[in-house]
């Protein structure tokens, strides 16, 4: 196309061209005709030749000479009748001068260039008067050019002029589909209309998605902002941030950053006005290099809002795909038994399946109320019976009171890790059972979860470092994630996540979050139960709690040197399990008579470590 419009750009100002090629050399003629002619009136021996009885004997070899050397077609010299003294053909000369352009010069004194046809054909001429000396016009001279000779003038420059345009042309139109490639090259060999359309589309792209869009140049200046990304910011239109730096409209904006490193930032949390978001930064390169770069945030509330949904949908397809393996062995089970005429024992196994199961379920559903954590749960129990795991809930556990900003998808994430890395201990150990448990309580100010495997264990080396990024006991490439994940979900909810020795053997991995009590009714409550005094009346306390054993509880603490003591060596001292040692603590400390402190043992290892409050201690608190 452009080839093409070169091509009749070139046309067109050929054409213009050839034609003023063509007035000009005409006009030049004309005026070196007139010049000659000019020169030749003024010549004295012309002037005095006049005065000679036969003018023609001297006026034609001078006027040949003159017509020769000049290179003009002809020239004459006649008198004021008109009557020639020269001519190129001698027969001529004493005959009226042709053409009917001598009035002006004979009559008028005029000197001038006509374009008329004498005896030698169409001519463009210059004539001029000749004065004597008197200043009387004694006479004309005509000296012109044949149009035949000028047009093959004209004709001999236009060839070198056609030479030059085709020439331009040529490198016209190699000049142009050279830079029409590179054009296309850099617009990805696109038609326009391509171009048109994929820009439409690309409008309609940006409108359509519900994440904000804002891409900046490499000097950090803003060049595109959807309508999400100005609802974000709290502008109207895109128009008032196109054109601003980065850093006028998000002061703390890392695109600057990604600019100058050229390294892409994924899923990093970020605040755009009192909005809390998700963002996704990447560079924009050209070539080698960096041109641009684009980021893409959305609101964290929704995409936490489809993480709970996308967890309770995981929850229950792995529930439903665990149950389906399960009971299709158990389903074949039953058929072999009935096959065999074993009725009774067929007829045991349904019912023992059965009231397994409908057990847990109703466990769950008093000590867990929450559906999300629930699913969850029987989840892993149906994936422990997949991998002949023996998961045990402890019947103890409680989890009722669990708070409404405790985020449930980071403590599916926690719990899970946490139980999918007890369920690959057990199953690399060749103890013949296979046991992971799990404890739990909302008792007291915190939730407390303890998951135990009876694995190989955790080495000594790895115990102060098991939560870093990469850190793992396993060597398969790609591990050491999974714990780095439980910290930090656990620290996001202002917990810590603890690894010791188990008693089975394994790692037991305890997590404390803390529930944060802010309704002021909790709090008055839980004073005036304090203010009560020591709890000895079995209506007093919750189920699972013992008058008596609890009674031993505070003597043991008592007893010790620094009042206080560790869930583990009260499990040690009164003879209980370190799940129930840690259930009467922390609902003394429920009812303040204890306090629970984080503290490093010997090693250097973060620990639970529970203090009994004195009189003194207690009066402040319910003074303040």
């Amino acid at each position: 196309m452009i080839s093409s419009l070169l091509l009749i750009v070139m046309f067109l100002v050929g054409g213009i061209f050839l034609s003023m090629l063509e007035s000009i050399l005409e006009q030049q003629i004309g005026e070196t005709a007139l010049n000659v002619a000019k020169a030749v009136a003024t010549m004295p021996t012309v002037i005095e030749a006049f005065k000679h009885p036969n003018p023609s004997q001297i006026l034609q070899p001078l006027a040949e000479e003159i017509r020769q050397k000049t290179g003009a077609s002809f020239v004459v010299i006649g008198n004021k009748d008109g009557i020639r003294y020269s001519h190129p053909i001698p027969e001529r000369i004493g005959q009226s001068m042709v053409g009917g352009d001598n009035p002006p010069v004979l009559e008028e004194g005029k000197a001038y260039i006509s374009k008329a046809t004498g005896s030698l054909g169409p001519s463009i001429r210059g004539k001029v008067p000749i004065f004597d000396e008197n200043g009387s016009i004694i006479g004309v001279v005509s000296v012109g050019f044949l149009i035949n000779q000028i047009d093959e003038t004209i004709h001999a420059y236009q060839k070198k002029a056609l030479l030059f345009i085709s020439g331009g042309l040529l490198i016209g139109i190699i000049g142009s589909s050279y830079i029409a490639n590179g054009i296309k090259k850099s617009i990805l060999n696109l038609e326009p209309d391509e171009i048109a359309s994929l820009f439409q589309e690309r409008n309609a792209i940006l409108e359509s998605i519900r994440e904000g869009i804002i891409a900046i140049n490499e000097n950090g200046h803003i060049t595109l902002a959807n309508q999400a990304a100005c609802k974000l910011i709290g502008t109207s239109s895109a128009d008032d941030l196109i054109g601003k730096h980065i850093r006028e409209v998000l002061p703390q904006s890392r695109l600057p950053e990604v600019l100058k490193t050229g390294k892409s930032e994924y899923d990093d949390e970020f605040i755009i006005g009192q909005e809390e978001v998700i963002v996704n930064r990447v560079p924009i390169f050209h070539g080698n290099k960096i041109v641009g770069a684009v980021s893409s945030f959305r609101k964290k509330t929704e995409i936490d809002q489809l993480t709970k949904q996308l967890s309770q949908v995981q929850a229950y397809a792995d529930a439903l795909r665990s149950q389906t393996h399960e009971y299709s062995n158990k389903l074949y089970t039953i058929s072999g038994l009935i096959q065999l005429g074993s009725y009774q024992e067929a007829i045991e196994l349904i019912n023992k399946e059965t009231a397994d199961y409908q057990e847990l379920v109703q466990f769950l559903m008093s000590a867990v109320p929450d559906t999300i954590i629930a699913a969850f749960l029987l989840g892993k129990y149906n994936r422990a019976h997949e991998l002949k795991i023996t998961f045990v809930l402890d019947k103890q556990s409680t989890l009722r009171d669990l708070p409404e900003h405790i985020n449930r998808e980071k403590l599916v994430t926690i719990l899970g890790n946490l139980i999918d890395n007890a369920f690959e201990a057990v199953l690399e150990n060749n103890k013949p059972e296979k046991k992971v448990t799990l404890f739990m309580t909302d008792l007291g100010h915190d939730l407390i979860f303890e998951i135990e495997d009876n694995g190989k264990g955790i080495p000594d080396p790895l115990l102060d470092s098991i939560f870093k990024k990469g850190i793992s006991t396993k060597k398969q490439e790609g591990r050491g994630i999974g714990l780095y994940l439980v910290h930090k979900a656990v620290q996001s909810l202002n917990g810590y996540v603890t690894v010791t020795p188990g008693q089975e053997g394994g790692a037991l991995f305890t997590v404390v979050i803390p529930k944060q009590l802010a309704d002021q009714e909790e709090v008055d409550h839980l004073l005036g139960t304090v203010g009560k005094g020591s709890v000895s009346s079995q209506s007093e306390v919750p189920k699972g709690i013992n008058p008596l054993t609890l009674q031993k509880v505070e003597e043991v603490i008592r007893e010790t040197q620094t009042n206080s003591i560790t869930a583990e060596e009260l499990g040690q001292q009164i003879g209980v399990s370190r799940t129930t040692s840690r259930r009467y603590l922390e609902y003394l400390v429920s009812i303040g008579k204890v306090r629970a402190d984080l503290a490093y043992g010997a090693v250097g290892r973060p620990e639970r470590r529970y203090y009994l409050k004195s009189p003194a201690q207690k009066n402040q608190e319910s003074l303040s």
